[in-house]
């Protein structure tokens, strides 16, 4: 029997080419998000190469969804391998004494608590069967701050120190926790944190060659594929463009 790995926002950018890489490598996956007609598209993508899929539309923000999704797995499903944490998102770029509530709460509710929800539900499974390996999409935003960045980063300077909790909380029951830190990535994420403000978006990537969505999934794929007696605890990718949250190199 295949593997199974579920990956949540899975609906587009790294989520999406998560979920399409780990099915090449042999897993059936179950794939999460809020957009159905989405989630269908990408599960008939999944179909196409030769793996099951389970499409879970749901919103990890909602903490009964996401216990009675989880609950209500079936046979082989239940048998989670890996759990992939990349539901997130920013919003806003004001400074602190600007912000705007429904931005943090919606930060706040996906990036940390959509994260937790998830965990709770899926790690019980693993523990279970004494492995498995949960891997959480933090960001550079977790390492360090910049200005505008106030909340989200703080939401993944949270992600930062849940996964090294995790690991520390999983030990025992043999079960990996892998933190995830990309500096750019062109995705939705601009677009996102940028209120659908197209040029705005465009313009965080002038100049500069930023990583793509397959770079994050291999990376991804590389963790959960090593040996049982390795875990990469903290994987920090950045483009060549880029030495930290600050410093880009823009021809």
């Amino acid at each position: 029997m295949n593997k199974i790995a579920l990956i949540t926002g899975a609906t587009s950018g790294i989520g999406m080419a998560t979920a399409l890489k780990i099915a090449e490598t042999g897993f059936d996956v179950i794939i999460t998000g809020r957009r159905q007609d989405r989630l269908q598209e990408l599960a008939e993508a999944i179909r196409k190469k030769g793996r099951d899929v389970l499409p879970l539309c749901f919103d990890v923000r909602n903490a009964q969804e996401t216990e009675a999704a989880i609950g209500k797995l079936e046979g082989k499903w239940r048998e989670i391998s890996v759990l992939v944490n990349n539901a997130g998102l920013a919003v806003g770029v004001a400074p602190i004494q600007d912000g705007i509530l429904d931005d943090w709460e919606r930060m706040i509710d996906t990036n940390i608590k959509g994260l937790l929800y998830m965990t709770r539900a899926v790690a019980p499974l693993m523990i279970v069967r004494n492995s498995g390996h949960i891997v959480n999409l933090a960001s550079i935003a977790g390492k360090e701050v910049y200005p505008g960045g106030n909340v989200y980063c703080a939401t993944k300077h949270a992600v930062d120190a849940l996964s090294r909790a995790m690991r520390t909380d999983m030990l025992k029951h043999h079960i990996k926790v892998t933190n995830i830190a990309p500096g750019m990535v062109e995705t939705e994420f601009s677009l996102v944190r940028y209120k659908g403000d197209q040029a705005a978006a465009d313009h965080v990537y002038q100049g500069m060659t930023p990583l793509t969505n397959d770079d994050i999934a291999d990376t991804i794929v590389f963790a959960i594929t090593r040996p049982a007696h390795v875990c990469l605890n903290d994987i920090v990718i950045m483009p060549t463009d880029q030495a930290n949250s600050r410093d880009v190199n823009r021809n």
